[in-house]
């Protein structure tokens, strides 16, 4: 090697030690996190989950996020795993996102080591997926949902990236009892009995949570896997929300914020400003609440929404944030509505095989906690999963370690021949099928009943509905052997026009971090189906390794959307889980079988074969969604201005009191205020004759509405309520919206206004 040639090669090593920002120790592994806001359009985009055309986002419960982890060796391999408040990961978000990523950081992020999880909400904005059967409730495709899951989850991978720095992990494990039950008891009582006794529940009731302690900081974040639906909020609820994990992650982090003594003391909270005032029934006080007034509508900067942003005061340069994700595991029969399905004519159980009243199933609803108040079910349910986290991040004190490693393939799961053993011993090889969806599907579950005559259980069909299907796809008699005892409703998987309807390629993959292991699927397993994969996978791992003790968690709905994966015998039941398992029977055998093959290769040391690529079918993409065309109010009046205020000389009373503002607003379509909020609570501080920011449409106790008198019309309103918490100081305060209207004259102008001053005792 010549003198040059060395010097280049240490120049290039150089290189990389400053494009990967840290310094190295003597800790095993280098660990970064990074979070970004992925709120997406809060206006007229149907919500994903429910599949319920009448479901579209008109506000703001809390923001949605991506939070991302990542875990290097330094020299050797890393993994990034990044956890979404959203429905499920998209195949063609997670292809946009490794484009972006080899583009900034050429081979060292690839679909091999980076996995996409969704916590499995159903009320955040839909039409990102590439497939038409998840696209039809939200008109077709819609740009701004998946620009702004793609923008944000590259963005926290890189917050992740500029983050690294030596450090440790824990985990820990632990039971949470009261945040699920089995949604479809009769088909998970169809298992085998033998197979059941080793099990105390019918769900899945334990948490995994990794902690990562920065060498010089200490705790950074934590990620944990728990089962249980992302559907404490209702398929009526309209309001953009991360739901019951979404509502345990902003709780915990806020949590470790109080705890930390790392944030600045002069930084003004709603969490330990000091009373400024000594007597909020001062009269004097009230007359200057009487006096400021709301502000009226003003033009403002872009900026001035996200400078006002609550935490983003807690942001400092050369300080990690602290970031906690609530991931999802296999939930696939697991609801958070743990007070049973009842009907809503007669208040009694649902039927037990079925899930109907009457032999209906529009009138059977599952009821969470907090019952019949959907947003304090899942404040409830998103408590629980919170203490439990917190009390395994307090006393988490088994070390992770060993190597960083991953694998990953493409599995066509429309044709794979699956080993299995037979009745009379030995084995034989089945196939699984192209997709389809059965007519149980149709019938939705208790967390969210479908329409018409469909019912959970159903394994016959009906004529009329067959002559429908028709119409549109008839099954060949080979799809409708391979589907058996499934009757088909929806041959999706050999419906291909104008473009694909279901995934056929899908993506399996399994990371490494000593010894916790990580599978990764792309899909809703039931209890019993993800305990066996689980448990076939842990087989391998300890047979390979001499009996070493390994961590397995499965990461559900993750780097691509296939629905459900039930049991063989789960299946012939037919309930929703069953008729939305897409490739047959042996759905869930085709998954044991090649994950068994993923964790031999990750043990041996061999490469994996990646299989056949999935198609990237951006470009074919149709959205029918009516885009934004004009903003205007009434005249003599400004967007921003005040139409519903508060009375002079008012004042309410923390924990019992809802303050309601009404301003003249615009689409939210125009600005999704990324990193922004819509909705602002400021509190005056005498002393300084300033407003300081105290709660954001990231907030629960503050909600964002918004409406218009009818569909296409230019005239909006927002709504804007405060349900006073307990934790607020007594004082003076106000509420604010920011917002941004697309106008005749100007392309976007952006805008405010602030209600009249009020006292909160």
């Amino acid at each position: 090697m010549t003198r040059r040639s060395v010097s280049m090669h240490c120049t290039l090593f150089l290189l990389f030690l400053l494009k990967i920002k840290c310094v190295f120790s003597d800790s095993d592994y280098l660990i970064g996190l990074g979070s970004y806001d992925i709120t997406g359009p809060a206006a007229d985009v149907n919500m994903m989950g429910y599949a319920n055309m009448e479901q579209v986002t008109s506000g703001v419960h809390f923001r949605l996020r991506a939070r991302a982890f990542i875990v290097a060796e330094p020299y050797r391999k890393r993994i990034a795993f990044v956890n979404l408040d959203a429905g499920m990961a998209s195949q063609l978000v997670t292809i946009k996102v490794i484009e972006r990523l080899k583009q900034r950081y050429g081979e060292l992020y690839t679909e091999e080591n980076v996995a996409i999880s969704g916590t499995h909400t159903h009320a955040g904005p839909g039409g990102y997926l590439q497939y038409i059967l998840y696209l039809v409730t939200s008109l077709g495709f819609v740009h701004q949902s998946f620009n702004a899951l793609v923008d944000g989850i590259e963005q926290s991978i890189i917050q992740a990236h500029e983050n690294l720095r030596p450090g440790s992990i824990l985990v820990n494990k632990g039971e949470l009892l009261d945040a699920g039950v089995n949604r479809s008891p009769s088909a998970y009582l169809n298992n085998p009995a033998h197979e059941r006794s080793k099990y105390e529940y019918d769900v899945d009731k334990e948490m995994t949570l990794v902690k990562f302690v920065d060498d010089q900081w200490g705790p950074v974040g934590s990620f944990n896997w728990f089962a249980t639906h992302g559907t404490s909020m209702s398929r009526s609820n309209s309001l953009i929300s991360g739901d019951n994990k979404g509502t345990a992650a902003r709780i915990m982090e806020d949590w470790f914020e109080r705890k930390d003594c790392r944030v600045s003391n002069d930084v003004e909270s709603h969490r330990r400003v000091s009373s400024i005032i000594t007597d909020p029934h001062d009269q004097d006080l009230m007359e200057m609440a009487s006096s400021l007034l709301s502000t009226g509508g003003k033009t403002v900067t872009r900026m001035s929404s996200v400078a006002k942003r609550v935490r983003s005061g807690f942001r400092h340069a050369d300080k990690p944030i602290f970031v906690s994700a609530f991931c999802q595991t296999y939930c696939g029969d697991v609801s958070p509505n743990v007070l049973g399905a009842f009907c809503i004519n007669t208040g009694l159980p649902c039927d037990f095989n079925h899930s109907t009243c009457g032999g209906k199933n529009e009138q059977c609803y599952g009821r969470g906690p907090g019952y019949p108040d959907e947003f304090e079910s899942t404040r409830l349910i998103g408590e629980r999963q919170f203490k439990k986290a917190a009390d395994l991040f307090t006393k988490a004190s088994e070390e992770i370690q060993g190597k960083v490693d991953y694998r990953h393939a493409f599995v066509d799961f429309s044709q794979l021949e699956v080993t299995i053993n037979g009745q009379n011993g030995g084995s034989q090889v089945v196939k699984t099928c192209p997709a389809a969806m059965g007519f149980g599907f149709a019938a939705g579950t208790t967390d969210g009943p479908g329409a018409f005559d469909f019912k959970q259980g159903d394994d016959q069909g009906n004529p009329f509905w067959r002559l429908v299907r028709n119409l549109l796809k008839n099954p060949t008699e080979e799809q409708v052997r391979c589907q058996r005892p499934k009757p088909i409703l929806l041959d999706t998987g050999e419906m291909k026009q104008p473009y694909d309807w279901a995934p056929s390629i899908l993506p399996v993959q399994i990371l490494r971090i000593g010894q916790l292991v990580i599978l990764c699927v792309p899909g809703e397993f039931t209890t019993m189906a993800g305990r066996r994969l689980r448990e076939a996978v842990k087989t391998v791992l300890k047979e390979g390794s001499n009996g070493r003790e390994f961590s397995v968690v499965i990461a559900g709905l993750t780097n691509s959307y296939s629905q459900y994966i039930t049991t063989f015998e789960e299946y012939q039941v037919q309930r929703y889980e069953g008729a939305s398992t897409l490739y047959g029977p042996h759905t869930l055998s085709g998954y044991i079988q090649e994950f068994k093959k993923l964790a031999n290769d990750l043990l041996s040391g061999q490469t994996t074969d990646p299989g056949p690529q999935p198609p990237d079918l951006l470009h074919k993409q149709i959205s029918l969604l009516t885009p934004v065309v004009a903003d205007m109010t009434a005249i003599g009046t400004k967007f921003g201005d005040v139409i519903l205020d508060v009375p002079r000389f008012s004042k309410f009373k923390k924990g019992t009191d809802v303050v309601t503002v009404q301003f003249r607003s615009a689409n939210p379509r125009n600005d999704l205020m990324t990193e922004g909020t819509f909705a602002l609570v400021e509190r005056w501080l005498e002393g300084r004759e300033t407003w300081v920011p105290v709660y954001d449409d990231d907030d629960f106790c503050l909600r964002f509405k918004w409406s218009r008198p009818f569909k296409l019309s230019t005239q909006s309103t927002a709504t804007i309520e405060w349900r006073i918490p307990e934790t607020a100081s007594p004082g003076v305060y106000r509420i604010t919206h920011f917002g941004s209207a697309k106008t005749p004259i100007s392309s976007i102008h952006h805008f405010s206004g602030s209600s009249s001053a009020f006292v909160v005792y």
